[in-house]
């Protein structure tokens, strides 16, 4: 089981350091979110900056972005980073494509995403190959592909593309088309095992695939202090209050709670909301422990779900490393 981290949303000159300190501690991954800063700009610096660290986005916004715009950032990334990169894309909330990115929200959500995926793909056989580009589906026609605009083949040309989900229809993608999937930290155990995972499981086996094939990334919240505690219990009170989330609600009976966190966050009431995650809900959606048994708390929770883990809280250097670098090593003995 891989331990991996987030970056924080910082200034891109404070993203060599933050990535040299991550590597120098031993995390397997460093993530970088599309929250304040383009994803592919701050894994850019964490490639170039890095030997051994593997980079990726957790998420880059796909419907904000055409297909052939991602395929040459992965491209270029997958060589800086010497394959050290994986793709991560997400599909966010149609008030956040249309209203933010001022982009076209799809009739199918997983249809188009299932045609981004497939479209990149055939951009990078034709850039390894030399072989034509013709893709042709519902949302995209791409045939164009002339000498002056080719990257050309690279040394390590497999880009691994991890899709993000939280309800069923991705999962089913992902066991399709992905390499792996981004579970959302919104989430608890038997919603992984009960809903998620099996669809998953299902579909890889519909496709052929088997899995081995799908890798499972977990984004798990954690609290070990009282600050920690409220953190988190703002964290989920906001993210229940989206109807997109409310299956795994509903699974354990807190449809009342979502729907009053709705209502809360439709008045501007954020204060309010976390009061509404009792004890409960928090231990149900994230690790409770002391610093001392969180690593075996994580291997508990999830050794029979996840490849890698990644902590919600975004890692800063500082006197928590030597902390982490055990955890690293215990869950890397686990695996």
């Amino acid at each position: 089981m891989k331990l991996d981290a987030a970056i924080p949303p910082i200034s891109l000159k404070d993203v060599p350091s933050i990535a040299k300190a991550a590597e120098a501690i031993g995390f397997d991954m460093l993530w970088s979110s599309e929250t304040a800063h383009d994803p592919f700009l701050t894994s850019t610096l964490i490639a170039e900056h890095t030997q051994r660290i593997h980079v990726g986005t957790s998420v880059a916004i796909a419907f904000a972005r055409s297909p052939a715009n991602v395929a040459y950032m992965a491209w270029d990334l997958a060589d800086l980073s010497k394959g050290r990169f994986i793709l991560g894309l997400g599909t966010q909330v149609k008030a956040h494509i249309e209203r933010r990115f001022g982009m076209p929200w799809p009739d199918s959500v997983v249809g188009k995403l299932r045609e981004q995926i497939q479209a990149m793909h055939a951009f990078w056989h034709t850039w390894q190959s030399g072989e034509r580009l013709n893709f042709r589906g519902e949302y995209y026609k791409l045939t164009l592909m002339t000498p002056f605009f080719n990257p050309g083949p690279i040394e390590q040309p497999h880009v691994p593309v991890y899709i993000a989900g939280v309800n069923k229809g991705l999962a089913r993608l992902a066991g399709e088309v992905a390499d792996g999937f981004l579970v959302h930290p919104l989430h608890t155990p038997a919603y992984l095992r009960q809903i998620l995972l099996p669809v998953i499981w299902k579909s890889a086996q519909k496709h052929n695939r088997s899995r081995s094939d799908i890798k499972i990334s977990v984004s798990a919240f954690v609290a070990t202090t009282p600050e920690e505690k409220f953190f988190v219990r703002s964290q989920i009170s906001f993210y229940a209050s989206t109807p997109s989330y409310r299956p795994v609600m509903k699974l354990h009976g807190w449809e009342d709670t979502a729907s009053r966190l709705s209502q809360l966050a439709a008045r501007g009431k954020w204060d309010e909301m976390p009061a509404l995650i009792n004890d409960d809900m928090l231990d149900k959606f994230a690790v409770v422990s002391s610093e001392n048994d969180l690593p075996y708390k994580l291997i508990s929770r999830y050794q029979d779900i996840a490849d890698r883990i990644t902590l919600y809280t975004p890692f800063l250097p500082g006197e928590k490393d030597h902390f982490w670098k055990d955890c690293i090593k215990i869950l890397g003995e686990n695996d």
